[in-house]
């Protein structure tokens, strides 16, 4: 464990299905690793319409019932670990409290099962991407039931938008986060013009000497589809190929959808990949190059 006076704080909503228990696992093993502390969160839902059919002691029952099963499943974690867990339970939509929720705690990052009644799979649509483009902080999701103790391949997919160093810079501060972990840098082409070839060719040698020059090992791949795939498919394809413990792509708070890795590629990433997909929203102020 990493030796500091702030410890990171990662945020973990929990409904008690399989795959939220194994993303608080997965969290657990990044707290040790970055001497983080987590605090997991229920939200029960409004009900909207048939909350006349619920009598106040019957929630009252439920909100007692939910607070008393996360303080056990904490303090249970917690003491196998060695890892401080703090249990909240919250009532409203789910996406806003958790969001809420991570801005109150000072989390550094958000990390959730996309399964499960709170998991991301529900909210296919305006709810799967409100609660990444919402956040201010990076959301790591999680489908796939393996548990790693580590991460050592960080995939990071290119293109021409400005938010690319932006995300360049997330990649080195997660990398550094593992204790420089490799980055796998990769660009794919669905054009054959030769400027435009040439400037996503350029930028990615651009990419890769700025990430070396950061103490971090890193590769790339130039990729041209030929068999009309899906960008979704050839990125998650790839990650396969390169072993990759985690995908990070980048995302927008807006309605934009000049950005390669908005609305369907972005959710069919998160959806599909059973490889945690770490998704990053760029804040809105300008930002120094790092390229």
């Amino acid at each position: 464990m990493r030796q500091g006076t702030d410890k990171k704080k990662i945020l973990i909503p929990i409904d008690f299905s399989e795959i939220t228990l194994v993303a608080l696992d997965q969290a657990i093993n990044l707290a040790k690793v970055i001497n983080g502390e987590i605090t997991i969160v229920n939200v029960i839902e409004d009900y909207g319409f048939f909350n006349k059919y619920i009598s106040s002691t019957e929630r009252d029952d439920m909100a007692k019932r939910t607070t008393e099963k996360m303080s056990k499943l904490a303090a249970e974690k917690s003491q196998e670990s060695g890892i401080h867990i703090n249990s909240m339970l919250s009532h409203g939509k789910i996406y806003e409290k958790i969001n809420e929720v991570a801005e109150m705690i000072g989390a550094t990052l958000i990390m959730m099962g996309t399964s499960g009644s709170m998991g991301l799979m529900k909210f296919i649509g305006s709810n799967t991407l409100r609660v990444v483009r919402e956040s201010k902080i990076p959301v790591i999701s999680v489908k796939g039931t393996d548990i790693k103790p580590g991460l050592d391949n960080i995939l990071l997919p290119l293109d021409l938008s400005k938010e690319t160093k932006e995300k360049v810079a997330k990649a080195i501060w997660l990398s550094k986060l593992y204790g420089g972990v490799k980055v796998s840098v990769v660009s794919v082409a669905y054009t054959s013009d030769k400027t435009l070839l040439a400037k996503m060719k350029k930028q990615e040698a651009q990419v890769i000497n700025f990430l070396q020059g950061k103490g971090i090992i890193a590769t790339s791949e130039f990729i041209r589809d030929s068999g009309g795939k899906k960008l979704a498919d050839l990125i998650l394809d790839y990650a396969k190929k390169v072993d990759a413990g985690l995908i990070m792509i980048m995302t927008q708070q807006e309605n934009d959808i000049t950005d390669m890795f908005i609305g369907s590629a972005a959710q069919a990433i998160i959806n599909n990949s059973e490889i945690p997909v770490m998704s990053v929203v760029p804040v809105p102020k300008k930002l120094t190059a790092v390229l």
